[in-house]
């Protein structure tokens, strides 16, 4: 099994009325449960760790994961209320406003011996809940004990409205990265942690640190990976025509976690000694699922029979 843990919620995705009016449409989102989602649609099985509520909200996101075959035993329920999302697509990114105070992501606990980590061949972390204290206490809890038979997967997923203390969450960032062996973030996300350091000088760091992996995905312009012996591998982003990128670089994340298992490379040994063919690959396949994910609105990754392999 992949597991995704962090956190899910309800976003609010712009739409218009048939009158041309502004209006917002829920969809369910959270970039964790998007990519627990994506990897089950592929075909893998796949599970999500986090807070679920049980008000309406919770639900919907409880029936979107079951319609998808994502298996929740492993997330936590509780009355709090839904994490709430708001999206405007300003510049042809997505910009969110939150509304997540006391909500059953921010209260989410890692319940210790819970999940059967010698089952669970990778975890992937990241997101809003890594932003507060406590979820942020409690993945480093999960992760510590993952990381002795499962691959660690790392997306900052930065979202800079929710930081009240920078250089306390850059360094939090930087904890997770260095426990992490594959690290995937946006061209945005770079420029918002690293400033103006280079993708490559910042890669062969992470590299050093521990990392098999480093991608970074640009929107249109693609996605450029390193490894350690397989080197620097560039992919090219597919030509479509955009609805919103809500939702891509999950897609992209999941479709390239799926694409390593299928290959026999998500294992950490086996991650090591990729072939610089493979990644390319794993790669490009990852690219077209975000392709599609945004020709629709909402956070919509596509079906294993949507998508050609490519290899």
């Amino acid at each position: 099994m992949l597991i995704s843990c962090g956190d899910a919620l309800i976003d609010f995705v712009p739409t218009r009325t048939a009158e041309g009016r502004e209006a917002v449409m829920p969809a369910v989102g959270g970039s964790c449960l998007n990519v627990a989602i994506g990897i089950a649609r592929l075909g893998a099985s796949a599970g999500f760790v986090g807070g679920l509520s049980n008000d309406m909200f919770g639900q919907m996101i409880a029936a979107h994961a079951a319609a998808s075959n994502v298996e929740l035993g492993f997330a936590t329920r509780s009355d709090h209320q839904t994490t709430l999302a708001f999206v405007r697509i300003v510049g042809g990114e997505s910009q969110y406003a939150f509304y997540d105070a006391e909500t059953a992501t921010r209260n989410w606990t890692y319940r210790r011996g819970s999940i059967p980590f010698d089952k669970v061949e990778a975890v992937h972390i990241g997101s809003t809940t890594l932003v507060n204290d406590q979820g942020a206490s409690e993945t480093k809890a999960l992760i510590a004990d993952a990381r002795q038979s499962a691959t660690v997967s790392f997306d900052p997923n930065c979202r800079p409205n929710l930081v009240k203390d920078k250089p306390a969450y850059l360094a939090r960032m930087a904890e997770f990265a260095q426990d992490a062996d594959i690290v995937r973030m946006s061209d945005v996300d770079f420029s918002y942690l690293y400033g103006n350091e280079t993708y490559p000088a910042r890669a062969r760091s992470l590299l050093a640190q521990g990392a098999s992996l480093v991608v970074i995905t640009r929107g249109i312009d693609g996605a450029i990976a390193w490894h350690p012996t397989a080197g620097q591998i560039e992919v090219a982003a597919p030509r479509v025509t955009v609805v919103d990128t809500i939702g891509a670089g999950d897609s992209f994340q999941a479709a390239l976690l799926f694409a390593l298992h299928k290959q026999g490379r998500l294992p950490r040994t086996q991650l090591r000694d990729i072939s610089a063919d493979e990644l390319r690959r794993a790669l490009s396949f990852a690219a077209n699922c975000a392709g599609m994910t945004c020709t629709r609105p909402g956070a919509d990754p596509p079906r294993i029979g949507e998508i050609s392999w490519g290899w």
